[in-house]
């Protein structure tokens, strides 16, 4: 990508320390028994026209930090600076008037469209809710959005059941282009839509970032996916951001076992080559309730020490501008800055 979408500019988001814990109540009393550790100390910034891909198995904790990077889900600790202010703890009238900046791209087109709407009229009503334009306006805006996706104006009056599930995808994307936006959250945008469709939409997505000058929180589990769309990646584990770097080094030089672990188990489209030395991971990830002491990994680490089971490694630069949570890496530390602070 070239222009807007190289990413070199300055942080257009920024994340420190981002905690989202969820109680967990028993009893006629509701009493607090316990926490969900969903999100854990979670660090990075996305800078404009950049792709930041953050990629984990399902239930890592990747959704709750988009979520709640838009403040759908409250924050249990840390800060979220957005255009160079922290909007943790503003008002909720306030957050309202920001999110026109900020929007989101959900991951099941299938129910994230009212089925009693007509498709006009969910594309149209951010407009409406913000006061930006109405009447015939309102109409024209919403034909261009619609012919901005790839969407014939003749389906406007259409309802969601009319579309297909790439169709209703571009509806969603329409709907969240149409406050203009500098940063979009792409929860699995394209992880329920056939492979044919999810390259339209990966190269509809990519030439809207160019256009528009967009940053994109790109959530995802298929890595190649984010391979393709991403500048930088940061692999999550359990709650917490165990490698993060341009999406280059971690391809070619992944550092820490679990991103070793998740490039080894990408499958080889050649069905006569055989890759050398695949990492096969034992055991389950452990509970968010009750994450394991030390390395949230080493239970299912092949390199684990001692000090793995005893100390939570700190994520650290190991080289330059990339990022790594292990113990194996420190003594290669260039820098030794700490973007997470440890879990109180």
């Amino acid at each position: 990508m070239t222009g807007a979408a190289t990413g070199d500019g300055p942080a257009l988001l920024k994340v420190t320390g981002l905690k989202t814990h969820f109680p967990i109540r028993k009893g006629v009393l509701a009493h607090v028994t316990g926490q969900v550790y969903a999100v854990d100390g979670v660090s990075f910034e996305i800078r404009r026209g950049e792709t930041f891909g953050l990629v984990g198995e399902s239930g890592c904790g990747k959704t709750t930090v988009g979520k709640t990077v838009l403040r759908l889900i409250e924050p249990t600790a840390g800060s979220i600076e957005f255009e160079g202010r922290d909007i943790t703890r503003i008002a909720k009238e306030e957050m309202r008037r920001l999110r026109q900046r900020m929007q989101i791209i959900y991951q099941d087109p299938y129910s994230s469209l009212n089925p009693r709407m007509k498709a006009a009229d969910i594309v149209g009503e951010p407009l409406k809710v913000h006061k930006i334009v109405s009447g015939g306006a309102l109409r024209e805006r919403v034909e261009a959005l619609f012919e901005r996706v790839g969407l014939r104006p003749e389906q406007l009056d259409n309802y969601p059941h009319q579309f297909s599930g790439g169709q209703r995808q571009r509806i969603g994307i329409a709907r969240a282009l149409a406050l203009s936006p500098s940063l979009i959250v792409g929860d699995e945008p394209v992880s329920a839509l056939d492979v044919s469709i999810q390259a339209q939409v990966i190269n509809l997505l990519m030439d809207l970032q160019e256009d528009y000058e967009l940053s994109y929180l790109f959530i995802a589990h298929d890595l190649a996916v984010v391979e393709h769309i991403s500048q930088r990646i940061g692999v999550m584990y359990l709650g917490r951001i165990v490698e993060l770097t341009d999406k280059r080094t971690l391809f070619s030089n992944p550092l820490h076992p679990y991103s070793e672990a998740l490039l080894s188990a990408v499958p080889i489209p050649d069905p006569g080559v055989t890759r050398e030395g695949r990492v096969i991971l034992t055991g389950d990830v452990p509970s968010p309730i009750n994450p394991p002491e030390g390395c949230h990994f080493h239970a299912r680490c092949p390199y684990a020490t001692e000090r793995c089971r005893m100390e939570s490694p700190s994520l650290k630069e190991v080289e330059p501008d990339h990022w790594v949570s292990c113990h194996l890496h420190e003594g290669n530390v260039a820098d030794a800055t700490e973007l997470r602070p440890e879990r109180t």
